[in-house]
């Protein structure tokens, strides 16, 4: 027990489980199997694309992706555009995704690398000509996705909802790579003194493009599954993933100062977050409240993992 509750990971488990029985509380215990199928299902696109956030974070202080929204909005609609809801397109737009993806993280890195820019600048002003971009595509058209990918994104296996499914397995890749693999041990190398590393024969520059290429990738799929499981790609698709691709970071244990990440919590810090607004929904509490209490989550983890590192 002991060596369990020394995981940084656990505290979002255990909190997404006392979120979780607070609204039984209310509920007076109705619905219990269906607000853990909502959460696996919504709590799902939140994992994807904070698995991405969690490994930019990994990079160090500074490293923030602030595009995953406009990725997620812009794949999401290119994607449905090129398969037009054909039957049988659904791989070919999963490949529209991903080469959005490809395409935003390249560009994002170039801004980083060759003009110097600061991360969150560079991904803050990307954003900006992907969500053009998207607006631009999609011309107040609504394209409905193949009857064959909405019934798979909205669908299940063994009572589990399949966009969980491939969050988990996407999960256990990152975690395979990270915990299991040289570039893994770069990555963590980087975020952890970016000088000592690259003194070390560590190709810094590749791992950070890699980085910025995964993330995005991750993005992109997400946006491509969401438009699926929604019916429709909209232009406001990723606006919340935003501070969530952050707080599922912060909250799942992964240390805001590089050089380190939690698989494991990401997928913990996903699942509070959605039981959260459900307690909140529940008490009657607008989105306002919900992105004041988020707020307050991060800094709170913020100042406890600051005050954790300045003892002696």
């Amino acid at each position: 027990m002991t060596t369990l509750f020394s995981r940084p990971w656990i505290w979002s488990w255990l909190a997404a489980g006392g979120a979780f029985m607070l609204t039984m509380l209310l509920t007076e215990g109705r619905g219990a199997g269906e607000l853990a199928y909502a959460a696996l299902s919504f709590g799902a696109f939140a994992a994807i694309v904070g698995l991405g956030q969690m490994m930019v974070i990994t990079l160090g202080p500074g490293n923030v992706d602030l595009s995953i929204p406009a990725v997620m909005t812009l794949s999401g609609t290119l994607a449905l555009k090129a398969m037009g809801s054909v039957p049988g397109a659904e791989y070919w737009g999963l490949g529209v995704a991903v080469a959005v993806g490809l395409g935003a993280g390249g560009a994002n890195f170039a801004l980083i690398y060759l003009l110097r820019l600061p991360p969150i600048i560079a991904t803050l002003a990307a954003s900006l000509v992907y969500q053009s971009v998207a607006i631009w595509s999609n011309r107040g058209l609504r394209i409905r996705p193949p009857e064959a990918l909405a019934d798979f994104a909205t669908g299940r296996a063994f009572g589990i909802p399949n966009v969980a499914l491939v969050g988990l397995m996407l999960a256990v890749v990152v975690w395979v790579v990270l915990e299991r693999s040289i570039w893994g041990r770069w990555l963590l190398a980087t975020g952890q003194n970016m000088r000592a590393a690259r003194l070390a024969g560590v190709p810094v520059q590749i791992v950070r493009a890699v980085t910025y290429l995964t993330v995005s990738v991750l993005a992109a799929v997400a946006g491509y599954l969401l438009a699926s499981f929604s019916g429709g790609a909209s232009l406001n698709m990723g606006q919340e993933y935003l501070l969530m691709s952050i707080a599922v970071v912060v909250i799942g244990g992964t240390s805001i100062a590089g050089g380190n990440s939690n698989v494991p919590g990401v997928w913990g810090g996903a699942l509070f977050m959605f039981l959260v607004v459900s307690m909140l929904n529940s008490y009657g509490f607008g989105a306002g409240v919900r992105l004041v209490l988020t707020g307050s989550i991060i800094i709170g983890i913020v100042i406890v993992a600051s005050t954790r590192r300045a003892r002696p």
